[in-house]
């Protein structure tokens, strides 16, 4: 029988890695539970959904070392991430991105140990939700148009041009199918809307007959990855660190959720210091390798607490199960045939989730927007994320997302406190 929160603390803070058919199982379980959002981010950006199968399981086990295997935790592809990261793939190239985002990971690193050497309380004090909520907000409305534009696209992957009318309903069938899900769903099925929402889509589209299966099969059963390495480029890492704020708030997030679940303060054993510095080795390490950058599935979380399944051991075998399928050329080929109106349909909902966390932070912190410091700041980062601002200074540029979150950071260190009436 599984145990519960109040059990011995060696059935949660210690590896069991005894091939017992239960911990595969469910192992592979949670990984159905991520696929969805894993795959989701490279086939928005033009990654390759293998080396994000890949560098999700690998990542998951970097952390689970540097961790001493104490968190029940998965990694995989990090939504905050996608914007720039289109941004940077028509601006530099996947190659100089990934130099960006390999020093984004780094950034973890200097958070990690500024926790290490000053406590937990660092964070909110640099990054309080009257920065990182609006910098959130920027994430999700940059995006926006990018959902539409996609949602209502004429042209399928096969070459054929579809009425807007059938666009539509392709789209929308897809929205509608994740959102239901998300509202009506029981046990397991709630927990992958996404997944649920494009399977939905694709068998509208199916029904349409514009779905092109020659990809798969062409693809061989087995194939390699098709790795990516980085090549050095300032820009790149200018524009896309200072976005690294967003999901280090978000992991800080997930631990404590993941503790609650368990009813483990991780935050002391092993320590938010490294948590953060698995998280951040393991973005590092899938950029490297052509990866999207990693972060702390909260969808995992809650199969954790559906499952009741407190051993780490077990996403050592959701690890497991992502690297395996990394390798499986069919599938890699199948999911490049989802048609583009089918992810539309799915990112407006996706996107306006991201909002909206952003806006569920600054209500949770209580704060009145209306205080001149805090309007300053949620205004200025808003409107400097939104309206194409772009400061230059040498080599130095700073734009969008990036700029956003730089500003945020500064204006809430250098804006008096307590000075409004």
């Amino acid at each position: 029988m599984t145990k519960s929160p109040s059990s011995s603390s060696s059935s949660i803070s210690q590896l069991d890695y005894s091939f017992e058919p239960r911990h595969a199982l469910v192992g592979a379980q949670m990984f159905f539970v991520a696929f969805g959002a894993l795959v989701l981010v490279p086939l928005l950006t033009g990654m390759d959904a293998s080396i994000a199968m890949f560098t999700a399981g690998v990542g998951t086990l970097i952390f689970q070392i540097i961790t001493k295997g104490r968190v029940p935790i998965f990694l995989a592809s990090s939504f905050a991430f996608i914007a720039p990261i289109q941004f940077g793939v028509q601006t530099w190239g996947l190659p100089g991105t990934l130099c960006g985002l390999v020093a984004a990971g780094l950034l973890y690193f200097l958070i990690s140990t500024l926790v290490y050497y000053r406590g937990i309380g660092v964070v909110n004090r640099l990054l309080p939700p009257i920065v990182t909520g609006p910098v959130i907000m920027v994430i999700g409305l940059s995006l926006a148009p990018v959902a539409i534009s996609m949602a209502t696209e004429l042209t399928t992957k096969a070459g054929i041009t579809l009425p807007r009318p059938d666009a539509l309903i392709i789209s929308m069938s897809a929205l509608a199918a994740t959102v239901g899900v998300s509202l009506l769903g029981r046990g397991m099925l709630k927990l992958i809307p996404i997944l649920c929402g494009i399977a939905t889509g694709y068998a509208v589209a199916l029904f349409y007959g514009v779905v092109d299966f020659s990809p798969v099969s062409n693809a061989p059963w087995f194939a390699m990855p098709k790795f990516v390495f980085p090549t050095w480029n300032l820009e790149a890492i200018l524009y896309i660190v200072p976005i690294a704020i967003a999901p280090t708030i978000e992991h800080v997030g997930n631990i404590a959720a993941i503790g609650s679940i368990t009813g483990r303060d991780y935050m002391k054993d092993p320590g938010l210091h490294r948590t953060l510095l698995g998280d951040g080795v393991a973005t590092m390490v899938a950029s490297l390798v052509g990866g999207p950058p990693n972060t702390t599935y909260s969808e995992v979380s809650g199969g954790v607490a559906l499952t009741r399944a407190f051993n780490p051991g077990v996403m050592t075998w959701t690890a497991l199960s992502a690297i395996c399928l990394a390798f499986v050329g069919k599938l890699g080929a199948l999911l490049t045939t989802i048609p583009t109106q089918v992810m539309g349909g799915i990112m407006v909902l996706l996107f306006g989730a991201i909002v909206v966390v952003g806006m569920n932070s600054l209500v949770r912190a209580g704060e009145d927007l209306m205080k001149p410091r805090n309007l300053a700041i949620v205004a200025v980062v808003l409107v400097f994320g939104l309206g194409g601002m772009e400061l230059q200074a040498g080599a130095f540029s700073a734009k969008g997302i990036g700029l956003a979150g730089l500003t945020g950071l500064i204006l809430n260190l250098i804006l008096p406190k307590g000075t409004e009436a």
